[in-house]
């Protein structure tokens, strides 16, 4: 009789999981000590933790591990170098939290298009404003979708109902004029009034949007980044919002989090910060995430392809 695979998934997951798998030899760990006590000897891990540093030093230990399963669609923070060395397959979370990270993207840019942050601002001032603060419309508007995997796509279909003209970017090269490749964007950045960024967090993505392509955006545009705070130079950002040469931006992600009291970005004209909230905006998202791994589970089990697995050479 074969001896069962050995797993270690965190305890929180266990009322979701455990009913729907078979053929596991799972220990069910409460807290990052323990994890580190059975790292080395489980063929499968499933690691998540807020301790980011804590999760690669514990994924780090777990030399015997073939599958890394994760809840989190990046993978910046795991010791990728030793995952490739050993041949460790990797699924994330890709296009788990697509669809409210898609509703964040969509909530923002109302509140930007109608100035909600002006509104609300009035409301706290105990003043009944004369006219609205904000006439801009999304319906028939020009967006740019910055990489176009699940997110970017779920945040296209989620804009369908405005009528507007999506373009997206993926690396990919497809048969369709609304699809372009990374090197055609820069160029076309002054034809859109929305700009947003949901491609992955990798070396060539570093400050993809810089000086350069804050200058190019229309006056009227505005940023919108659901992605990583590294995209964007931040510097560059405040020196665009503060000089009125963009409109202005919407920003889940920034760079650190959580953005120090006395980032000069708080203060930005024409900003909102949202906390990097987008993706935990839902009571849904480890229900999906165990449904992935149970599918993935029965998959690994029988030499299937999996899905969400990660190239670790390009980093998503």
């Amino acid at each position: 009789m074969n001896e069962q695979p050995r797993a270690a998934i965190a305890a929180l997951m266990r009322p979701l999981v455990e009913p729907h798998i078979d053929g596991l030899d799972v220990t069910w760990f409460e807290n990052a000590e323990q994890a580190m006590e059975i790292a080395a000897n489980v063929e499968i891990g499933w690691f998540d933790m807020y301790d980011k540093p804590k999760m690669a030093e514990i994924i780090a230990a777990a030399t015997n591990l073939k599958w890394l399963n994760s809840i989190y669609a990046g993978i910046e923070h795991f010791p990728v170098d030793a995952l490739k060395e050993r041949g460790t397959i990797v699924t994330n979370g890709a296009g788990i939290n697509a669809i409210p990270i898609a509703e964040f993207v969509v909530m923002g840019m109302l509140a930007a298009a109608k100035r909600l942050d002006t509104i609300l601002a009035a409301q706290g001032r105990n003043e009944w404003l004369s006219g609205p603060p904000g006439s801009g419309e999304l319906f028939e508007s020009k967006i740019l979708i910055i990489g176009y995997g699940a997110i970017g796509q779920q945040v296209a279909k989620t804009l369908s109902g405005f009528n507007a003209d999506i373009t997206a970017v993926r690396r990919t090269p497809v048969d369709d004029p609304n699809i372009i490749t990374p090197d055609q964007w820069p160029a076309r950045l002054g034809e859109f009034d929305w700009v947003i960024l949901a491609a992955p967090a990798t070396g060539e993505t570093q400050h993809m949007i810089g000086t350069d392509e804050l200058a190019a955006m229309k006056t009227s545009g505005w940023l919108v980044n659901v992605a990583r705070g590294s995209l964007v130079d931040q510097a560059a950002l405040v020196e665009a919002l503060e000089s009125k040469s963009i409109a202005g931006a919407v920003l889940d992600t920034v760079t650190p989090e959580p953005l120090p009291e006395d980032d000069s970005l708080w203060n930005a004209p024409n900003v909102m910060i949202t906390s990097h909230l987008s993706g935990n905006s839902t009571s849904r998202m480890f229900e999906r995430a165990a449904r992935r791994f149970i599918d993935n589970l029965k998959r690994y089990q029988s030499g299937e392809e999996m899905v969400a697995v990660v190239d670790l050479k390009l980093g998503y």
